[in-house]
C-alpha cells in the first residue's frame, strides 16, 4: 500500500492538479511556525477540519526534525519542503530535506525537552515512514485516515 507514496502521490503533476499543497522552508527556527501556518489553510481549504490539529502537530515536528539532523548549518536557500497530499481516503504530510539519514526514534526521556517527535508521529498517524531520494535526500512522511473525504 504504500509504495505508491514514492512512486506517484508525492510527483509535482498530482500537487499541480490540485491534490497536494506544497510549502518550501528556509533553515530558520520560524520555518516551523510557517509549516504549521501552512498546513492550517491547506487543511481548511481541503475542508479536513478534522484532522487539522493532528497534521499540523505532526508536520511542526518533522520539519523541526528536518531543520534540527538533517540541514547543514548555515545552508542557504529552503532546504525543506513541506507537502500535503490527497490521495484516495488519506491525507500524506511528507517533508523533504537533504540529508540520506534514515530518522530514528529516540528512546523517550521523559524529562528532556526533546527527543520525543517521532514518537508524536507515530501516535497521532496512521502510518509514518521514510524513504531515500535519488540524487541526494530523503522524504519523510506521515499517513492520515481521512473518514468521508471523496476519492
Amino acid at each position: 500500500m504504500l509504495e505508491p507514496l514514492w512512486q506517484g502521490v508525492l510527483a509535482p503533476e498530482r500537487l499541480a492538479a490540485g491534490h497536494g499543497a506544497t510549502c518550501e522552508l528556509p533553515a530558520a527556527l520560524a520555518s516551523v511556525r510557517e509549516a504549521r501556518h501552512f498546513t492550517r489553510l491547506t487543511l481548511q481549504h481541503w475542508d479536513l477540519y478534522a484532522l487539522r490539529d493532528s497534521i499540523e502537530l505532526v508536520a511542526s515536528e518533522l520539519v523541526t526534525n528536518a531543520l534540527r539532523y538533517a540541514v547543514p548549518v548555515g545552508a542557504a536557500g529552503a532546504p525543506v519542503r513541506l507537502s500535503l497530499i490527497r490521495w484516495t481516503t488519506r491525507v500524506v504530510c511528507a517533508v523533504r530535506d537533504p540529508s540520506g539519514v534514515a530518522p530514528i526514534a529516540k528512546e523517550p526521556d521523559f524529562v528532556a525537552e526533546t527527543g520525543r517527535g517521532l514518537h508524536l508521529v507515530e501516535s497521532f498517524s496512521e502510518n509514518w515512514g521514510w524513504h531515500p531520494l535519488s540524487g541526494a535526500g530523503k522524504v519523510v512522511w506521515a499517513l492520515f485516515l481521512a473518514p468521508g473525504m471523496p476519492e
